[in-house]
Formats: C-alpha cells, sequence, structure tokens
C-alpha cells in the first residue's frame, strides 16, 4: 500500500509541461505568419499570377507539419534519440555531399535537395544531427572531456560538416552556427574557461585579419575579390556599393530607419514593394521594423529572450546531462541565429543570408527549429515539478 502511495506521489511530481515555452513558440508562429503575408503579398501578386497567398500558404503548411512533429517529439522519451546520434552524423554529411550533383540553385547558391517534390536544406538537418550527436558524446566521454584531448576532440567533430556547409553551399551562416552549438554545449560540459577566452582572442583577431586583407586588396586595386570579399566592402561602406552588394542592406537600413518609433502600420512598408530583395527571408526583421517601429522590433527581441530564459530553466533542471546537453544546443541553435540575423539586417557584421528562427520564410527551417522545440519539451517532462 505504501509503495502505491509512493508511485502514485512520484507520477503527480513528474509530468511537468513547459506550457510558457509553447505558447512563446505558437506566439512566434502565429506572428511569423502574418509578417511572411505581410512582406510577400505584393511579390506574390506579380510572381504567381496574382496569388498574393502563395508564400502564406507555403508556410503555413509547413507549420502546421512542424507543429504536429513537435508534439510526438516531445512525447517520446529523449533517450529514444541518443541511439540515432551517429546516424544523424552521418546522415547530415551525406545530404551535404549530395548538393554537389543534385542540389537545386537558386539565388547564386546551391543549397537545396528536391526530395520527392518537397525541397530540403541539409543544414538545417545538420544543426539538429549535430546536437544529438554532441551530446551523446560527450556523455560518453565523461570527465574525460575536462582533459586537454578531450576538448579538442569534442571541438574537432563539427569541423568537416562546417567546412562542407561552407565549400560545398556556400552557406557561411550555418557552418558559423554549427560551429557556436558544438562551442557554447562544450562550454557548459568543461569548466576551464580559459581555453574558451583564448579561442575567443584567436577568432576575432582572424577575423579583424582577414578584413584588414580584403581592405588592402581593394585599396591596391585588386579586382579578383570573390563575393564574400565584396561583401565585407560593402558592410564597411554600403553607400560605395549600392547597386551590387549593398543594395539589400542599405534597403533594409532605410526600412529600419523609416519605421520610427511606432512604425508605419502592419502593411504599409514601402521597402518590401520590390526595393528588398525577397523580404520574407533572411531582411523580414528589417520590414518589421518599418511596419512596426522599434516598438515591434523590442517585443520581438523580448519575446526570443523570453524563449531563451525558458531553454535555460529546462537545461538547469533537467534530469541528467543528455537532456540538459540538448536544451543547451537548441538554445545556441536558436540564439546564434537570432544573434546573427538581426546583426545582418542592422549592418552589424557583413551580410551572410541567415533567417529569423520561426518568423522568416523557409518550410524546411521552421520543420526542423520545431523538431528540436519537442526535444526540449521531451527534456522538459522529465523535470519533477518539486525540483522546480
Amino acid at each position: 500500500m505504501a509503495t502505491r502511495t509512493a508511485s502514485r506521489r512520484q507520477s503527480n511530481i513528474s509530468n511537468y509541461m513547459d506550457y510558457s515555452l509553447l505558447f512563446i513558440v505558437l506566439f512566434l508562429l502565429g506572428f511569423g505568419l502574418v509578417m511572411v503575408y505581410s512582406t510577400s503579398s505584393y511579390e506574390a501578386n506579380i510572381t504567381f499570377n496574382g496569388d498574393s497567398a502563395w508564400y502564406l500558404r507555403k508556410q503555413l503548411t509547413a507549420t502546421i507539419l512542424g507543429v504536429v512533429v513537435m508534439f510526438v517529439v516531445s512525447n517520446i522519451p529523449y533517450h529514444f534519440w541518443e541511439r540515432f546520434a551517429v546516424l544523424g552524423y552521418i546522415v547530415s554529411v551525406v545530404l551535404i555531399l549530395l548538393i554537389i550533383p543534385f542540389g537545386h540553385e537558386a539565388n547564386g547558391a546551391k543549397r537545396w535537395l528536391y526530395i520527392g517534390g518537397i525541397s530540403l536544406q541539409p543544414a538545417e538537418v545538420a544543426k539538429l544531427g549535430m546536437i544529438l550527436f554532441l551530446a551523446s558524446m560527450i556523455c560518453s566521454m565523461g570527465k574525460k572531456i575536462r582533459e586537454r584531448r578531450g576538448f579538442y576532440t569534442v571541438l574537432a567533430v563539427p569541423v568537416p560538416i562546417a567546412l562542407m556547409l561552407w565549400r560545398i553551399t556556400s552557406n557561411m551562416s550555418s557552418a558559423i552556427i554549427v560551429m557556436g552549438i558544438a562551442v557554447l554545449m562544450l562550454f557548459v560540459s568543461c569548466p576551464d574557461y580559459k581555453r574558451f577566452i583564448l579561442l575567443g582572442i584567436l577568432a576575432v583577431a582572424g577575423a579583424a585579419l582577414v578584413v584588414f586583407i580584403i581592405v588592402k586588396m581593394a585599396e591596391s586595386g585588386a579586382d579578383d575579390l570573390n563575393f564574400r570579399g565584396a561583401r565585407i566592402l560593402a558592410w564597411l561602406d554600403p553607400e560605395a556599393y549600392a547597386s551590387g552588394k549593398g543594395f539589400q542592406t542599405l534597403q533594409g537600413l532605410y526600412a529600419i530607419g523609416s519605421g520610427g518609433i511606432l512604425g508605419k502600420g502592419l502593411g504599409a512598408s514601402m521597402q518590401k514593394l520590390g526595393f528588398i530583395p525577397e523580404a520574407q527571408n533572411d531582411m523580414i526583421f528589417s520590414i518589421i521594423c518599418e511596419e512596426l517601429g522599434l516598438f515591434g522590433a523590442i517585443a520581438v527581441i523580448l519575446m526570443f529572450i523570453m524563449l531563451i530564459w525558458r531553454f535555460m530553466i529546462v537545461a538547469n533542471n533537467a534530469p541528467d546531462l543528455f537532456g540538459a546537453l540538448l536544451v543547451v544546443g537548441v538554445l545556441g541553435h536558436i540564439a546564434i541565429q537570432v544573434i546573427l540575423n538581426i546583426a545582418v539586417v542592422t549592418n552589424t557584421i557583413p551580410n551572410t543570408g541567415i533567417s529569423l528562427p520561426f518568423i522568416s520564410y523557409g518550410g524546411t527551417s521552421v520543420l526542423f527549429l520545431l523538431a528540436e522545440i519537442g526535444l526540449v519539451l521531451s527534456v522538459a517532462k522529465g523535470i519533477r515539478l518539486k525540483d522546480l
């Protein structure tokens, strides 16, 4: 009888559902659908013979499918996915390599595969695969992670995928995110912060050196700069490249500046009328600033901050290290992507072509992001309420 009572108490305190996190995600999805329609209706009306809701329908379909996947994954114990960690890494590599012979090119970049009429971006698969693989690897290494050999072994794991994303798909932003996920997961697993300070110094010094070399090459009249070099020059002086690589950035800044405090009103953007190419994708934050003003921009940023805060709550109270690392990996993915997107739109860093999570148009992105949210919710369900 006593055993049955204890078991009943245990079941009463173990079924935790993070409704705050779920509400934030659903809000961002709903807001994203509104903004996708607002930013894409003009282009869709011209491109698809008067069908102004074309992009909205595609995004809505992906969102509904993603929500279903999220709830399915959230009801599967997260340790179930540990057995697929190695497979996830291998599949990521194979899909990226398949880009070479079978990749679909759009806007000058070959980043998509078409499987059964459905487009798939291998970079999104790689991000989720990296989270699963590193979480499993770090747990299996145990205290060896604190040794120099173990530390740099984990740090080397994402390098091949990051290099392939960079060289094969010309997707430097996804390569940065994959490395950022690894560094953050390693950071919470290893208490030796001196190594991370050194890595940070080397990264900043390397970036500064690249910018310095490109500037010097431009000053010497070199005409063999690749498109990344041109983007860096356009970042330093977008007005000087207003008809080239600086055009999108400059138009985005016009949108941000014209929005003011409260914005022009939902749907009243001028820059989305053909001035910002594909405004529903990477530059959607600039349209948010134009239509909803500084108020709307801050509200969106606060929602992402609240989402990251919920991730931290779940990670701190996760039942075990594997669950905590899964949440940290998802946190790193979303946080880095948000920071990079807003930094690009505001010309804080060179244009790298990266979407705003849950808000920008992109079916593969929203589908895999919601699968990651499902993992976080699954970890949250393992939390005992008395531990919160």
